[in-house]
């Protein structure tokens, strides 16, 4: 009764306070716009934790009170739709930007297709487009990637193009692809090759020589194997199942490090400290005494050909000091032993010169060795155009991090320029007439001489400074060792290109790569990943190495180089997954190290993994097994699959892809200057690979905050990871 009671004295209150308000007046929205907009400024700021639900819990009533902002939902509805913008206007507001945005777009590019005139639409005869799948191969040297773009060339703008001279494209869609519906499967960078690539769009294909039309239209470099119908929502990209990739490496890759290098020296020396020299030993056995055969039988007879009293000198600005006194005499070693700089041993203790000069750390070059094996890196600057490329084998702003004359020529070194046969000019001054011209000369002459008919002029020296001020007979030397320097490096690498890898050698490279088969976590094999994000987990369905090496370049067989074909399938790839995984690979093999270290990179623990080059990384084919299965057979359309023109795809890579592979390696020595400086670094980040596995590069990632130091060392780290050109290869993640 008394609860009766109260709820009626409730009522009564509510019902005088009605009385009270006139009857006039309105709600006041403002002081209700207020409100609202003080809870949603409170939900903000997060200033009741009180109300905030834990993890996974949905509230009284599964209402949403989780603290956060939800801008429609603490509206009222009358608020909403008094203040909420008008919808047709909106959608008519962004209609005129996209016209504009897309007149302005077509008034500042290059049209990629080809516009006929009204006349030349309405009087070509209608044919019907039907949706086809376009199966091409190509060789991307020269282009600017797969994907078509308004001014640059690429794969499918010169596809596009051959269709429309072929008839495929009809004139009234021939001003953009996106007419014909065109979707790619796999989407390739700058330079990089597909041997199997797909795209899918409406084309006119009545003509039963439809494929012929359209390779006489395209360069050699690009080929339609064949088209297919498809059913009518039909995509290469979304019906890809899984991807073939190829990656081809010369098999002198899986040679060991130099014995004077680095890196050879700390995994003798830590596997004698992990008591596994008799493991590491075995599992080298097939390349043992392969560097101190060609030092003996080819580097011998090289060296003895160059002039005794630069020999020295030689040997060290290639392979450091320590090397050249193993194989050299200085020449002038019974009057007094040549000056050179300090340098520290394996061990870490420190040498003097002879002449009692401070101690030095072995990174810092000689300025000897600066001129021979890099001569441009003091030259002065001058206004010539610059490649904007940049590779492992060069300095950019790190130059004792990764020292570049320091080593194994039979691995790492470039080929260089001749400088040596250029003629070399003395800053001299001339007197030429006064052109009447605002260009720079070089040298601004003072402006009281600028009535005068005649005025002296200074020539630019474009010498590097070291070599501006160097005696005629200083100039002399410089050219020949110059000369030598260039000799016994091309002897390394002829050496090297002749190496033939035996069969034990690719059964280990087989058991490395059968590791990454199945499910895995790759966060240490791409770039911005941790070990807790689900996307790091990959699944690989094979990866296989062919058992028969490739022979790739002129003449006979003794003088080809030996090449082997890696071959991935998987479902899809991040990105530089597929380069990293061959790099850890290439190291754990030509290094002897235990194959468990692969097992472990696929842990919590963070490893550093340079990537191969991008230079040998090709499409093989794409995989559409669900749509061959289901799709086709039930509406009775041809299978799409590579396989039916193997003979020609074979044959098209092997002219267009391979040989374009082996002359960019021989012209730029990619490979060789990507392990030159894993095999010098001299820092533990790589000796995972020795015998104590991870254990060597432990204080790496501690000492990572320690200073500006360390972050030079990370730096230098990152340059290792090696970038090919600006070349970023294929896109791995399909």
């Amino acid at each position: 009764m008394e609860h009766s009671t109260a709820i009626m004295e409730d009522v009564g209150k509510a019902i005088d306070g009605e009385k009270k308000t006139p009857t006039d007046s309105k709600p006041d929205y403002d002081a209700e716009r207020q409100q609202h907009s003080d809870n949603r400024s409170r939900k903000r700021k997060a200033d009741f934790p009180s109300d905030r639900l834990q993890h996974g819990s949905r509230g009284r009533g599964g209402g949403r009170n989780d603290g956060k902002r939800h801008q429609k939902g603490d509206m009222g509805r009358g608020e909403y739709f008094r203040d909420g913008p008008d919808r047709r206007q909106r959608t008519e507001d962004q209609k005129a930007k996209n016209e504009k945005r897309e007149v302005e777009g077509k008034a500042s590019t290059v049209n990629y297709g080809v516009t006929y005139t009204k006349e030349e639409i309405d009087s070509e005869e209608r044919k019907p487009k039907r949706k086809v799948a376009v199966l091409i191969g190509y060789s991307g040297t020269g282009y600017k990637g797969m994907q078509i773009t308004p001014t640059e060339r690429t794969i499918e703008g010169d596809l596009f193009q051959a269709f429309i001279k072929a008839g495929a494209i009809s004139k009234a869609n021939a001003d953009d692809p996106k007419k014909a519906g065109l979707v790619r499967c796999a989407r390739t960078d700058k330079g990089v090759h597909a041997a199997g690539n797909m795209i899918s769009l409406k084309l006119i294909v009545e003509e039963l020589d439809i494929v012929e039309k359209i390779n006489a239209e395209l360069t050699t470099q690009i080929r339609v194997w064949g088209i297919e119908r498809t059913i009518g929502s039909f995509s290469c990209y979304q019906a890809c199942d899984s991807r073939w990739y190829e990656y081809l490496i010369p098999s002198h890759a899986f040679l060991p490090p130099h014995p004077s290098s680095w890196l050879a020296k700390k995994l003798e020396e830590l596997a004698d400290e992990a008591g596994d020299r008799k493991g590491y030993e075995s599992r080298q056995e097939e390349v043992k005494g392969f560097w101190e055969n060609v030092d003996e039988t080819v580097i011998k007879e090289v060296l003895e050909k160059i002039d005794e009293d630069i020999r020295w000198d030689v040997v060290k600005a290639l392979q450091g000091e320590e090397e050249a006194g193993a194989k050299v005499v200085p020449a002038d070693a019974d009057s007094e032993t040549p000056v050179v700089k300090a340098g520290k041993a394996v061990g870490g203790e420190k040498t003097s010169d002879s002449v009692g000069t401070a101690s030095k750390d072995v990174d810092e070059k000689t300025e000897e060795a600066v001129i021979i094996i890099q001569p441009e890196a003091n030259a002065a600057p001058v206004d010539e155009p610059k490649d904007d490329s940049t590779t492992v084998g060069q300095q950019n702003d790190d130059t004792t991090s990764v020292p570049v004359a320091m080593g194994d020529s039979a691995v790492s070194l470039a080929p260089e320029k001749d400088e040596g046969e250029q003629s070399i000019t003395r800053p001299t001054t001339e007197t030429q007439p006064v052109a009447n011209t605002t260009e720079d000369q070089g040298a601004k002459v003072g402006s009281d001489m600028a009535d005068s008919t005649l005025t002296t002029k200074p020539t630019i020296d474009r010498r590097p400074t070291v070599q501006q001020h160097l005696s005629a007979e200083e100039l002399d030397r410089l050219s020949r060792l110059r000369q030598a320097t260039k000799q016994l490096r091309q002897a390394y690498i002829t050496a090297k290109r002749r190496y033939r890898i035996p069969q034990s050698r690719i059964t280990r490279i087989q058991s490395a790569l059968s590791k990454f088969v199945g499910t895995s976590n790759y966060h240490n094999y791409t770039v911005s990943k941790t070990f807790r994000d689900p996307s790091a987990k990959r699944h690989i369905k094979s990866f296989v190495v062919e058992k028969k090496p490739i022979l790739i370049g002129q003449g006979d067989d003794a003088e080809k180089s030996e090449w082997l074909s890696l071959k991935v399938h998987g479902q899809s790839f991040m990105m530089h997954q597929i380069r990293k995984m061959i790099g850890m690979v290439c190291l754990l093999v030509r290094s002897g190290s235990s194959l468990t270290t692969m097992n472990d990179s696929m842990g919590a623990e963070k490893y550093s993994i340079p990537k191969v080059p991008g230079l040998g990384l090709l499409l093989e084919r794409p995989v559409f097994d669900s749509y061959n299965d289901l799709q086709a057979v039930k509406h009775g359309r041809e299978k799409l699959l590579f396989s039916k023109h193997e003979d020609k795809i074979r044959e098209f890579k092997e002219r267009e892809i391979y040989q374009r592979i082996f002359r960019e390696e021989e012209e730029r020595n990619e490979f060789g200057r990507f392990f030159n400086p894993v095999d010098h670094f001299k820092e533990p980040y790589f000796l995972y690979v020795s015998s104590k596995g991870l254990a060597a590069c432990k204080g790496v990632n501690e000492g990572a905050n320690a200073g500006a130091s360390s972050k030079g060392k990370e730096k230098a780290a990152k340059q290792v990871a090696y970038e090919s050109d600006g070349e970023d290869g294929i896109d791995e993640r399909g």
